[in-house]
């Protein structure tokens, strides 16, 4: 089975277009140090809540939309060893600083996952 990298993120709608060309690039940079497949989607039928959703975990403003993206690497052995890649690639320098990011990263959340079924 294959492993699994899940993020949630909050984007201002302003900054989307920017948060794209972010992720586009990231996305390849990931795929060619080994990702299988990298995919980022905009929120489009989310809810609050009563307990919990997308919207509240994120801390969503009027002014935001949630990203939920994933990554998929052919093992927990296979991502850990591509995260440190990207992690060292000089040309995702600029996401090192929280400052410069299209969104609030401190609201991001994210975790791997072994997946139970693959169909």
């Amino acid at each position: 089975m294959s492993y699994v990298d899940g993020y949630v993120l909050p984007v201002p709608r302003a900054n989307l277009a920017a948060y794209r060309r972010l992720a586009r690039k990231a996305g390849r940079i990931w795929k060619e140090h080994g990702a299988l497949a990298y995919v980022e989607c905009v929120a489009d039928d989310v809810q609050p809540g009563k307990l919990t959703s997308f919207p509240q975990a994120v801390k969503l403003k009027p002014d935001e939309v949630v990203v939920f993206a994933w990554i998929v690497f052919r093992s927990r052995r296979a991502r850990d060893r591509i995260n440190a890649l990207v992690m060292k690639d000089p040309r995702l320098a600029d996401m090192a600083d929280p400052k410069r990011l299209p969104f609030d990263a401190r609201r991001m959340f994210w975790g791997g996952f072994k997946p139970i079924i693959e169909l």
